[in-house]
């Protein structure tokens, strides 16, 4: 049966969620924390976010969960264990048409064939798929092209940033919906940090990368150059350089980076610097109005 998550569950949707990391083919998009401690914060404290959990014989054997994401909402899960999978998904699907929102998104590991199975059967539709990669501490410096030069950007200008964004990405546009303050907010403090390539004799914004610290870990969560700027390296330089800052922090051991199913230049660069592929993610899509 669908249950809303209690506090009395937390402890055995840790140990879920626990099993769920032991094997990729049960991976999907989840909470990050795995003690009941951190479920509370994350998951009962949170304003925003709804979660249920489906019971068989009275203990947590599946997990979903809705977030707001872009125009509509983020699926955490299905998580299942046993039980009936699609009576939990239908029933976030139910919920989610219930608040409102426009379209439901899920990001299934790719090898997790029950859980596409069922967002399947329900009426998603895959819409690409996210190759993640990594690499251990190491030198990833490169030249910056002539003609033009990289800084850190700080702090950000919205304006710039947005129009910039707009110029470099394809087929993107989560950041173009944000406010001004919502992009300040998110790059105030150490953990993001931006550097952009400008022409040298303009000063015109050409490319850009963000790279994200969390403990031990960097993450480059976006990297775009303008199609007028590209082919001459400055995506490379724009890489480098992110990677200089991250691993000057002795508390860095890894970066990680990522190309969606259409960026195979990405993908091939990454794989001749050495990077290693660590998770391939499918989004999915379902319309719900």
């Amino acid at each position: 049966m669908n249950r809303p998550v209690a506090q009395s569950h937390l402890s055995q949707l840790a140990e879920l969620l626990c099993w769920m990391d032991e094997a990729p083919e049960r991976r999907s998009l989840a909470p990050e924390a795995r003690t009941p401690e951190g479920l509370w914060w994350e998951v009962l404290a949170g304003e925003d976010e709804k979660a249920w959990v489906w019971l068989e014989a009275g203990r947590v054997q599946g997990y979903g969960a809705l977030v707001p994401f872009w125009e509509g909402a983020a699926l955490e899960g299905p998580i299942i264990r046993g039980g009936d999978g699609r009576a939990l998904l239908e029933h976030l699907v139910k919920k989610a048409r219930q608040e409102g929102f426009s379209t439901l998104y899920a990001f299934p590991e790719a090898c997790n064939r029950q859980a596409r199975a069922l967002l399947e059967q329900v009426g998603f539709s895959a819409e690409h798929t996210t190759y993640f990669y990594c690499i251990q501490r190491t030198d990833l410096a490169y030249p910056v092209p002539v003609g033009y030069k990289i800084e850190r950007a700080e702090p950000c200008d919205p304006q710039v940033y947005r129009d910039l964004y707009s110029r470099a990405e394809d087929g993107w546009s989560l950041r173009l919906h944000w406010t001004d303050e919502e992009l300040r907010q998110h790059f105030i403090g150490s953990e993001v940090e931006l550097f952009m390539a400008y022409t040298d004799a303009t000063g015109e914004p050409v490319g850009m990368a963000e790279l994200e610290l969390d403990d031990a870990r960097a993450e480059i969560a976006y990297i775009g150059v303008v199609p007028e700027a590209r082919g001459k390296g400055l995506g490379r330089a724009l890489l480098g350089a992110a990677a200089e800052w991250a691993f000057a922090n002795p508390h860095i051991e890894t970066l990680q980076v990522r190309a969606h199913d259409h960026e195979k230049a990405a993908q091939a660069l990454y794989e001749h610097l050495g990077f290693k592929q660590t998770s391939t993610v499918v989004t999915y899509a379902l319309e719900l109005d």
